[in-house]
C-alpha cells in the first residue's frame, strides 16, 4: 500500500509539474523548440510567447498564430528607435534557409491579445502556428511564473 502511494504521488507530481517545461514541435522542416509564456495578472489583456524556430529546410515566415486563450494573436517586435524602446506589429517574421530565428523577450515575440482569463504557471496555452511554406502546427506553450523564463532540461 505504501509503495502504490509513493507511486501515484510521484506519477502526479511529474504529470502535473510537466507543463512547466518549454514545449517541442515539428512542422515541415521545421522545428520549434522551448515555446513558452509568462503568468498574467489578474485584468492583464496581454503576455507575451516566446520560442525557437529552427530551419531545416528552404526559407519560410511564420506567417499568423492563434489560440482560444486570446481573442487574437500578432506577431510582434520590440526595438530600439532612438533611446526608446518600441514595439511595433509585423506581417510575418522570416526564419531563414538552414538557419534559426529565436522569439524572445525584447525581440521578436508572439502577443496574446485579449486575454480570455489569466494565464496561471502550471497550465498549458494551445497555440497554432501557421508558416507561409510549412503549413500549421499547433504548440502547446506552458505557462511560467512571472518573471520566468523557459526552463532548460
Amino acid at each position: 500500500m505504501k509503495n502504490t502511494l509513493i507511486a501515484v504521488v510521484s506519477v502526479s507530481s511529474v504529470l502535473f509539474n510537466s507543463g512547466v517545461f518549454a514545449q517541442n514541435a515539428k512542422v515541415g522542416s521545421l522545428q520549434i523548440d522551448n515555446a513558452y509564456t509568462r503568468a498574467t495578472a489578474p485584468g492583464q489583456q496581454v503576455a507575451g510567447g516566446f520560442m525557437k524556430i529552427e530551419n531545416k529546410g528552404a526559407a519560410d515566415q511564420l506567417i499568423s498564430a492563434s489560440s482560444p486563450a486570446a481573442g487574437e494573436v500578432q506577431l510582434h517586435e520590440m526595438a530600439m528607435e532612438g533611446n526608446v524602446m518600441k514595439m511595433r506589429q509585423l506581417k510575418d517574421i522570416p526564419v531563414p534557409a538552414g538557419g534559426a530565428v529565436e522569439l524572445k523577450p525584447g525581440g521578436l515575440h508572439l502577443m496574446f491579445m485579449n486575454i480570455k482569463t489569466p494565464l496561471a504557471a502550471g497550465e498549458t496555452v494551445p497555440v497554432k502556428l501557421k508558416f507561409a511554406k510549412a503549413g500549421e502546427v499547433e504548440v502547446k506553450f506552458p505557462v511560467n511564473a512571472m518573471g520566468a523564463g523557459a526552463m532548460k532540461h
